[in-house]
């Protein structure tokens, strides 16, 4: 897991730690801008911590996290990452995504799962890629499906929120063999870059 970053000509992830999350200072302040996440990071402290965990899990290959460099606009946008890995059942989630509302709607996003799907089938060899997101987020779900990932189930009530509502999550998964066919149809115009 030697990743330094992945990048297009939209977009460039790189590793977050915390020598560089300070970028995303006022995008994480953002108001409800994770509202359907377990995660805070509202504040810099809050803030601050995510990151040490995020770094901590990458310490311990359980995660590798990115901060997002929106190319078109050139300025920093949010963060996302690789996370739950597993490496002896060669699956990995793909989430802790966050970008700021001004980014989007504007295919940022789309360019980030593509890149990070590309790396996760193509180099880490992984076999199936999940996300996890809040029964009420309706415009991620959608942004999933989008991008060809099959709702496989729901768990009911499993995670707090930080407001004490125990959210259901979706599970959505993407496997290898349907990537072959995603890269060639969703993100066909993504292959040149």
């Amino acid at each position: 897991m030697n990743i330094q970053q992945l990048e297009d000509s939209r977009v460039k992830l790189t590793l977050l730690g915390l020598s560089n999350y300070k970028h995303v200072m006022a995008i994480a302040s953002q108001q409800n801008l994770v509202q359907y996440s377990p995660s805070h990071i509202s504040t810099p402290e809050a803030l601050r911590h995510y990151v040490q965990t995020a770094v901590d899990g990458y310490y311990h290959k359980t995660c590798i996290p990115f901060l997002v460099f929106d190319k078109t606009n050139n300025t920093y946008a949010g963060c996302t990452r690789f996370m739950n890995i597993d490496t002896k059942n060669k699956i990995l989630d793909i989430g802790s995504t966050w970008i700021g509302y001004e980014y989007q709607g504007t295919g940022l996003n789309k360019h980030m799962k593509y890149l990070m799907l590309k790396y996760a089938f193509e180099n880490l060899m992984i076999e199936k890629v999940e996300f996890k997101v809040d029964e009420r987020n309706i415009r991620s779900r959608k942004a999933i499906e989008h991008i060809g990932g099959t709702l496989e189930g729901v768990l009911r009530k499993n995670i707090y929120l930080l407001n004490g509502y125990k959210r259901d999550t979706c599970i959505y998964g993407i496997l290898k063999d349907e990537w072959d066919v995603l890269k060639t149809t969703v993100f066909c115009d993504y292959n040149s870059f």
